[in-house]
């Protein structure tokens, strides 16, 4: 079940203590001095580690993680294994130990162990997924971003990321913070657009039990979960106006005061922000505050939009690619030079989240084991008006409701009532599509 390492000066409790747990299907090495330890937890790096001393506890490595460490005590000195445990120590056991208490606690530390190091997979997995070369792109601009991300990362200056939607601000902020020193603590996100005002306080602070009408318990809000680490605000332009104050004091003073509370909480915590408004035109019209947004642009990375950096596509193409393939299981060689021909000519309204979604559609529904132009043609929706297709404004003027009402409707037609590929052809997101049609009660009959 785990890998023990016994620490006795005594050889023949060592010996009763291995047979006891090699019994337990654990594998059990023994130690009989501190300094023999350490050498043996180097080369095994033990799940748990049992000792009758607290020597251990302070010498043992940090990384890659330090063991669950179970004290070993007579009766007399109780009171420095309670000590021990306080400094870290996973539990003590007085002495002469009994069996069934012995393995009960070696399970519990061995479950410790096991979460301690799914913890630490996890952690690595995430800064392989978010390391610098993570980030796709040899083009002048993106070299630029690139060199900006390394020096903040070394920083705890707070970043505010701009650009796009879909520009990947978020996977930058995720490279900034799992290549910062705070990578091993939490990175936690939140989108300031997609909380309701009234719930925006108690998510960010926290409150107390009984604070507002169903406040049953206390809660931690996202600054005491971030606490070592970095706390990403997403859309921060659409935070309302009567909360940034609460925002910037957090931020100046380092501490916050869950809502019903009555005393504030030291925080520490790094903040990383990202919109796709201009926060100065915001704040010209009053719709942001100045000395926040001082506060957030201590340093400022604009990502370009997808067009800007076209040279990166068949990098980011290639990429899609493989990732979805391997995926989905598929087995896919490449793809045609006129789909690269293609995705240069596009405009990439929807920026690198909509090359994704296209690469995930093609690899999905290819057959021939090639992305040809007629697995993304769909896909390449139109952002511009045809040039075929000319208005001519009457003096008079329109009724621009009925002409978006026309269009809606010949769109359904067009499309035999899918309203995906509707909105597609004019341009619009499936949502908004929906929205306008049921706002003009548009129903389409089949034919």
């Amino acid at each position: 079940m785990a890998v023990v390492l016994v620490v006795d000066d005594e050889p023949l409790q060592c010996e009763i203590l291995k047979t006891i747990l090699d019994a337990d299907k654990h594998e059990t090495y023994t130690a009989a001095s501190g300094a023999d330890a350490l050498r043996l937890a180097a080369r095994l790096l033990p799940d748990v580690i049992l000792t009758d001393g607290i020597e251990l506890l302070e010498r043992l490595p940090e990384e890659p993680f330090k063991p669950p460490i179970i004290i070993m005590t007579a009766h007399g000195t109780i009171s420095s294994a309670v000590e021990a445990v306080k400094k870290g120590a996973f539990e003590y056991l007085t002495k002469p130990l009994q069996k069934d208490p012995l393995l009960l606690t070696v399970r519990r530390a061995a479950d410790r162990a096991r979460l301690l190091k799914e913890n630490l997979h996890l952690h690595q997995e995430l800064y392989g997924r978010f390391r610098m070369e993570g980030i796709l792109g040899r083009s002048e601009k993106m070299r630029e971003v690139m060199e900006l991300v390394r020096r903040v990362c070394t920083s705890l200056a707070t970043v505010c990321l701009t650009g796009e939607s879909g520009t990947g601000k978020e996977l930058v902020a995720r490279a900034i913070h799992y290549n910062s020193a705070r990578r091993a603590k939490p990175f936690t996100s939140v989108n300031c657009s997609a909380i309701p005002e009234s719930l925006f306080e108690s998510e960010i602070f926290g409150h107390e039990a009984g604070a507002f009408t169903g406040a049953s318990a206390r809660k931690e809000g996202l600054f005491e979960i971030s606490e070592g680490g970095t706390l990403f605000l997403d859309e921060i332009g659409d935070l309302p106006l009567a909360l940034q104050p609460k925002l910037l004091r957090a931020i100046q003073e380092k501490e916050i005061r869950r809502v019903g509370g009555q005393r504030t909480l030291p925080v520490d915590v790094r903040i990383l922000a990202a919109t796709n408004k201009d926060l100065q035109r915001e704040m010209a019209t009053g719709r942001f505050r100045e000395d926040l947004f001082y506060r957030l642009t201590v340093m400022s990375i604009h990502l370009p939009a997808l067009r800007e950096r076209k040279e990166d596509l068949g990098e980011l193409v290639n990429f899609f690619l493989q990732k979805h393939a391997q995926q989905y299981g598929r087995k896919l060689s490449g793809v045609e030079p006129a789909v690269l021909k293609a995705f240069e000519e596009y405009p990439w309204p929807g920026n690198i989240r909509e090359l994704a979604a296209v690469m995930e559609r093609a690899v999905l529904m290819n057959e021939s084991g090639v992305i040809s132009l007629n697995d993304v043609r769909g896909d390449l929706r139109r952002s511009t008006v045809s040039p075929g297709l000319e208005i001519e404004l009457p003096d008079e003027g329109i009724d621009f409701e009925e002409l978006e009402k026309e269009l809606l409707t010949k769109a359904m037609a067009k499309t035999g009532g899918m309203a995906t590929r509707a909105a597609k052809l004019l341009g619009m997101s499936y949502k908004t599509f929906l929205y306008r049609v049921e706002k003009y009660q548009i129903r389409h009959e089949p034919s």
